[in-house]
C-alpha cells in the first residue's frame, strides 16, 4: 500500500478520472462533481505526471482517451464500482441496525426507559431510537417503522398493523408518605376529601377523574382543581413529591407500585373496552431488526400484563 501511495497521487484524482473518462469531457465531468472545469483539468494533469504518460488526447474543445487511458480507466472504474458497493453495503447495514420508535413521553419514560438495560441484553446489535411527540406520529409520513398508540380502536387506524401491548387499566395512587400523612382511602367516595391530581393532555384524549368516579357510581361534584398538569410524566412526580392522588395507567406504574414507591388507594380499578398497541405501516414490510424490536416490545408487554396484575392483586389484598 506504501507502493501505490506514492504512485498515485489521492484517491480523489480517480474520481475526477473516473468521471472524466466516462464523458469524454472535462467540462461535464466539472458539472457532474461540483468542480470546474479547470480543477478537473489539473487533477488529471497531475495524474498522467504521476504516472508518466497521457492519458487523454486533447483537441479543440474534446478529449479523447489515450490506449494507455483506455486501460487504466477499465480498472479504476471497476475498483471505484466495488468500493461504492461495499460502501452501500456498510451503510445499509447500520441504517438496518438503527430502529425508531414513535411514542409518547409517558410511555418513553415510564416503560422503556426502565427496560432499555434488558433490550440492550436481548437486542445487543440494535441501536433504538425514541421519537416523542404529543400527536401520533404519522408512520408512513415521517417514515418510521413502529409506534406505540394507546387509548384507542384498531379499528380507526385500518393503515397500521396492530398487536396488543397492554390493557387500560386505571387505578388511584397516592405515595407511601401522602398515605401515612393523611390515612388510607378505603373507599372511591374517600378520595373527594384529598387533593386530586388532574390531567389534561393537549391533544391525546386520557380518561379524567370524573369518569374514573362515574366508573365507581360515585357522583363527581364541580370542584376547584389544587393542581393539573398536561404531562402525565409530571403527573406521576407530584405524586411521588406527595402532592396528591392521581390516576394510574397500570402499564405505566407497575414497577412503582411493585417496588412500593406508589401506592393504590380507593379499592377501585378501571378497567376501559381500549388498549395500547405496538403498530406499524401496512404500507411496506419491517425489515428483520425492525419485526425483532416488534417482537421483542410484544413480549415485554405480555409479561408487564401479568406481573402488572400480580402486583395490583397484592396490593388489594
Amino acid at each position: 500500500m506504501d507502493t501505490l501511495r506514492r504512485l498515485l497521487p489521492s484517491a480523489s484524482s480517480l474520481i475526477v478520472f473516473e468521471a472524466a473518462g466516462r464523458h469524454q469531457n472535462f467540462t461535464r465531468a466539472a458539472n457532474e462533481l461540483g468542480m470546474t472545469q479547470a480543477a478537473v483539468s489539473y487533477a488529471v494533469r497531475g495524474l498522467e505526471d504521476q504516472l508518466g504518460v497521457p492519458l487523454f488526447h486533447r483537441v479543440h474543445r474534446a478529449v479523447q482517451l489515450t490506449e494507455a487511458g483506455e486501460k487504466f480507466h477499465a480498472d479504476v472504474s471497476l475498483g471505484l464500482s466495488r468500493i461504492q458497493k461495499s460502501a452501500e453495503d456498510i451503510r445499509a447495514k447500520r441504517r438496518e441496525a438503527n430502529v425508531t420508535l414513535a411514542a409518547s413521553t409517558a410511555f418513553a419514560s415510564m416503560w422503556m426507559l426502565p427496560r432499555l438495560n434488558k433490550l440492550r441484553e436481548d437486542l445487543p446489535d440494535i441501536d433504538l431510537r425514541i421519537q416523542t411527540s404529543v400527536r401520533d406520529l404519522d408512520l408512513e409520513e415521517e417514515p418510521i417503522p413502529l409506534g406505540v398508540r394507546g387509548g384507542g380502536d384498531p379499528a380507526n387506524w385500518p393503515r397500521y398493523h396492530t398487536a396488543l401491548l397492554a390493557r387500560e387499566v386505571i387505578t388511584a395512587v397516592a405515595s407511601p408518605a401522602f398515605v401515612e400523612a393523611n390515612g388510607m382511602p378505603e373507599r372511591p367516595a374517600e378520595l373527594l376529601r384529598h387533593p386530586l391530581i388532574h390531567l389534561e393532555e393537549p391533544i391525546r384524549r386520557a380518561y379524567s377523574w370524573q369518569e374514573w368516579f362515574a366508573s365507581a357510581g360515585v357522583p363527581y361534584p364541580s370542584q376547584a382543581r389544587r393542581l393539573t398538569l398536561n404531562d402525565y410524566v409530571l403527573v406521576i412526580q407530584a405524586v411521588l413529591a406527595g402532592e396528591g392522588i392521581a390516576l394510574g395507567w397500570n402499564h405505566l406504574i407497575d414497577r412503582q407500585v411493585r417496588s412500593g414507591a406508589l401506592v393504590p388507594v380507593g379499592n377501585h380499578v378501571l378497567k376501559t373496552d381500549l388498549a395500547f398497541y405496538v403498530v406499524w405501516p401496512r404500507s411496506r414490510e419491517l425489515n428483520h431488526q425492525a419485526r425483532r424490536v416488534r417482537d421483542w416490545l410484544i413480549e415485554e408487554g405480555r409479561e408487564g400484563r401479568r406481573t402488572g396484575q400480580t402486583a395490583m392483586d397484592n396490593a388489594d389484598s
